[in-house]
């Protein structure tokens, strides 16, 4: 290979990671977090089309752009049928199907899932839930992951359940990642930078000895260090 095949191959990489990373920016973030099989199929294609074209010299940078146009423009057509005609949903998406109900495993939904038993265990482990005995109902959902609604009395406990008096939820916010203050976040806190530096202060640290910090209304900031 010349030097000019690696500038190629260099300006095509360049071209192929730009056109996808605006792909994903408008698909939006559901195309990652629920996946699909056609979105599976989707990626795949738009992988091969630009691992092709960059070992390919008869194919450019404008050849790559124009495919995964296509591709991406495709992709929002089947993206906006669904949400505007509910029945294409069920061909284009799928549906979620109910492997267990009222504690009974639904053999003949589980073949049409092509989910076998170890398959169906491993899914649970992950709900935390170690027995079939504690299973009311299993939903395996389109992304294939699965949904599980215990039998009552193995459910946890709620504050509605022993009468709890309402509390405000409190959501901690990251003000510091790896060493470095989170800009934004710490607008959220309605903090300035320099209030989170005088209180990591006074905990006897400084920026660049912090891993992370966050910070929540009941109990102020924790500050973890290197």
């Amino acid at each position: 290979m010349t030097e000019l095949d690696y500038v190629r191959i260099l300006a095509d990489s360049l071209i192929g990671f730009t056109a996808l990373f605006i792909l994903t920016k408008v698909l939006g973030k559901s195309q990652i977090t629920q996946i699909t099989a056609f979105d599976f199929i989707a990626a795949l294609v738009l992988g091969e089309l630009v691992g092709n074209a960059l070992f390919d010299p008869e194919v450019g940078g404008l050849m790559i752009i124009f495919a995964v146009s296509i591709w991406g423009v495709l992709i929002y057509i089947t993206e906006w049928f669904t949400q505007k005609y509910r029945r294409t949903r069920t061909i284009l998406e799928g549906k979620p199907s109910i492997i267990i109900r009222r504690g009974q495993i639904q053999r003949d939904i589980m073949k049409k899932s092509k989910l076998d038993m170890n398959q169906l265990m491993h899914l649970l482990r992950d709900k935390d839930v170690f027995s079939i005995q504690e299973v009311d109902y299993a939903i395996f959902e389109t992304n294939g992951s699965i949904n599980v609604l215990r039998k009552y009395i193995y459910q946890t406990p709620t504050n509605e359940f022993f009468n709890a008096t309402p509390q405000e939820t409190v959501l901690p916010i990251s003000v510091i990642s790896d060493g470095e203050l989170l800009p934004e976040n710490i607008q959220e806190i309605e903090w300035d930078e320099q209030q989170v530096l005088e209180e990591i202060s006074n905990q006897g640290l400084q920026l660049n000895e912090v891993m992370y910090a966050e910070y929540n209304k009941e109990e102020g900031l924790y500050v973890l260090p290197y």
